[in-house]
């Protein structure tokens, strides 16, 4: 923050980031399709999504208390990470010791449906905070670890502190868009919309990738082996598959 504001006692804010993240492939049959997802439940499992979380607890300036992980069968992996800033202790002759109890979590759900020749893989990860910290400056890092081909992000502030005289605060940085902590060369890949309530505090942005290049949507496959009809067949596949998740809805 540039001029920092001059807060009585601990800052009470409670802010989450909900970040959530579609990745999709075209797999041409059903052996391949559970092929893919076996390639995506060891690429993400858990060991590897708690390194990608412990990077990002040391980005916000936090300490790891507690670390739970599993992997699941058939597939999918969780992680659930314990974090806290400082400890704080208030002076004068009462102590009373204060932490800032935070957490970061991720789940991953891996899916394909054997008629549609399509298999999703999906990450779902929520970083929550108490105090000083905010989880947005660590966007661009969780969407470069991923194949984000459309994204989903919340943020929501709750509770609130006092300055110094009194004043209640229900947020102390100015936000209008979540897209504002994103690199612009990241946006650009991206077609973004905004739905905010400022008046309540809660920002949401969807993102969807803008171009597709085939070969890196086909699992066991080089897009050569195709004819180009099948490629404009597929490339619509996903294409509709892509606007239904963003969208919501189906719409096909």
């Amino acid at each position: 923050m540039e001029n920092k504001i001059r807060l009585y006692g601990f800052n009470n804010l409670t802010k989450v980031l909900s970040f959530n993240i579609y990745d999709i492939c075209y797999a041409k049959t059903a052996r391949e399709q559970k092929d893919y997802v076996a390639y995506i439940d060891e690429q993400y499992n858990s060991e590897r999504l708690t390194n990608i979380l412990a990077n990002l607890t040391d980005m916000i300036g936090a300490k790891i208390l507690n670390i739970a992980k599993q992997d699941y069968e058939p597939q999918g992996a969780s992680v659930t990470i314990l974090i806290s800033e400082e400890s704080k202790l208030p002076s004068g002759e009462i102590q009373l010791a204060h932490l800032d109890k935070s957490h970061v979590t991720v789940h991953t759900y891996p899916e394909y449906h054997p008629e549609s020749c399509l298999a999703t893989f999906r990450v779902d990860i929520e970083v929550g905070t108490c105090g000083e910290i905010t989880p947005l400056s660590t966007l661009n890092y969780l969407i470069q670890s991923f194949d984000s081909d459309i994204i989903t992000m919340d943020y929501r502030i709750r509770g609130f502190t006092r300055d110094v005289d009194g004043k209640k605060l229900f947020m102390d940085h100015k936000i209008a868009s979540i897209q504002e902590y994103i690199m612009p060369e990241i946006l650009r890949r991206y077609d973004a919309i905004d739905i905010n309530v400022y008046e309540a505090n809660l920002f949401h942005t969807k993102m969807m990738v803008k171009e597709l290049d085939l070969q890196d949507y086909l699992f066991k496959t080089d897009v050569y082996e195709l004819p180009p009809t099948k490629r404009l067949e597929i490339i619509n596949s996903l294409r509709r598959e892509m606007i239904e998740i963003f969208s919501g809805r189906n719409i096909f």
